[in-house]
């Protein structure tokens, strides 16, 4: 399902179609190839990427070599590394793309440039900015406080389509736990009565 960037933005920033037609230049849409790198350790990320089609995710690699999922963005999803391009200072993750992705980028000019015409856009981006700090804190509540079960049932709450679109590996990784610990959750809850 394509969600187009634009639409978004009128249907849930309040952006006019004359305000987007002041700043729609500032926009590249880009098609990514499955596998396809968009932001490496150590680079500095110039740009945030919205989703219209397809998988993203964000991660880092332990020294131990093993990767370690912190975000997935499927279609309607934003991710970039917010401090990187805040600091303007070099990036310890990596982006890429776990399917065929089509993409809207922009950089902090076109979000303060819209901000400037759009005083709806700057109150929404706010409440966006403090939605992604209370994803991020649940996300580490979860780590250190949880089972790994609350952990998977909270994942498919919050990408409820992603269970047949990631492999099991992606999926113990963002949960901070093993293929096979993953694997003995799903068994058991499986069995579990359901609930009338």
């Amino acid at each position: 399902m394509t969600l187009d960037f634009t639409t978004y933005l009128q249907e849930h920033a309040g952006v006019t179609d004359n305000q987007i037609s002041m700043i729609k230049d500032n926009l590249v849409t880009r098609k990514i190839s499955k596998g396809k790198t968009l932001l490496r350790s150590g680079e500095i990320c110039k740009q945030t990427f919205y989703v219209q089609k397809g998988l993203l995710r964000f991660y880092s690699i332990d020294s131990f070599g093993k990767e370690r999922i912190i975000q997935f963005a499927p279609e309607g999803w934003f991710i970039s590394d917010r401090i990187s391009i805040y600091f303007n200072e070099p990036s310890p993750y990596y982006i890429d793309a776990i399917e065929e992705t089509e993409a809207v980028s922009f950089d902090e000019k076109f979000v303060c440039d819209l901000g400037t015409i759009s005083p709806q856009f700057t109150k929404y981006n706010e409440q966006l900015l403090q939605k992604h700090i209370r994803f991020l804190q649940k996300r580490i509540n979860l780590l250190i406080g949880a089972t790994v079960e609350e952990r998977y049932l909270d994942f498919i709450k919050s990408y409820p389509d992603l269970t047949s679109r990631v492999p099991q590996w992606m999926i113990a990784s963002y949960l901070g736990v093993t293929p096979e610990g993953l694997s003995r959750v799903r068994r058991e809850l499986v069995r579990k009565p359901k609930s009338v």
